[in-house]
């Protein structure tokens, strides 16, 4: 067997990875730019929320302590969050309409089309929650939703995160290689790479300004209890 050959049993291997976390511009030939553009945004903005996320989880090993980090990465998650909503949308929505470039890169995995809309919520759920806790009180009702949405999206985020991991990085990687990588398969790599950076830096501002804004983190840490 040749080295370029496969056996049956590694091409069964891939067919089945794939399945689960899609295939790259490099395993489509012809995909569109623009859709692939709008996954290498949409991983590289992921593996971003990801790195922001471990340090949010870092924060609940010593709540009473570290609150004030808790609340300030908390509201920093908000702009890339939102960034991300807006790429996966728009490719949910291109694709349902009917949009050829689109469809032509295929649908997401069952699997993922269950979860999204969970996932969504879950998110939307468990910020807003936690803004509306900070924002009301450490007394709010606000405590409790916060809560049990977090037991819900935890649960839905860890499978969402084994179902994109492997693909995410591959599709994050072609924008951080060479100029060659970058551009042979999608659009101005700047561009979403500037885009991701400015979630980042507004969520950074986010959290500074809020320090002075309804008493502040400090005052919430002061009266928080668990």
């Amino acid at each position: 067997m040749t080295t370029t050959e496969q056996s049956p049993s590694d091409h069964g291997m891939r067919k089945a990875l794939f399945s689960i976390v899609g295939r790259g511009a490099h395993e489509r030939p012809g995909r569109d730019r623009g859709v692939e553009a709008n996954a290498r945004l949409t991983a590289t903005t992921g593996l971003l929320l990801l790195v922001m996320l471990a340090a949010e989880g870092v924060t609940l090993l010593s709540i009473h302590s570290l609150i004030s980090w808790h609340i300030a990465i908390g509201l920093a998650l908000i702009p890339p969050v939102g960034l991300k909503l807006a790429s996966t949308t728009w490719r949910f929505a291109r694709y349902y309409l009917g949009d050829r470039r689109y469809t032509a890169a295929g649908p997401p995995h069952p699997l993922q089309r269950i979860l999204g809309p969970f996932v969504v919520l879950s998110t939307v759920a468990l910020l807003g929650t936690g803004v509306g806790w900070w924002l009301e009180g450490p007394q709010s009702s606000f405590g409790f939703l916060h809560k049990a949405s977090f037991i819900v999206w935890a649960g839905l985020m860890t499978l969402h995160v084994l179902a994109h991991a492997v693909r995410a990085v591959r599709l994050a990687g072609s924008d951080l290689g060479t100029r060659r990588v970058r551009n042979a398969a999608s659009q101005r790599p700047g561009v979403r790479q500037g885009a991701v950076l400015a979630s980042m830096v507004a969520g950074v501002i986010l959290a500074f300004a809020a320090k002075g804004a309804a008493g502040g983190l400090g005052q919430f840490a002061h009266h928080h209890h668990f």
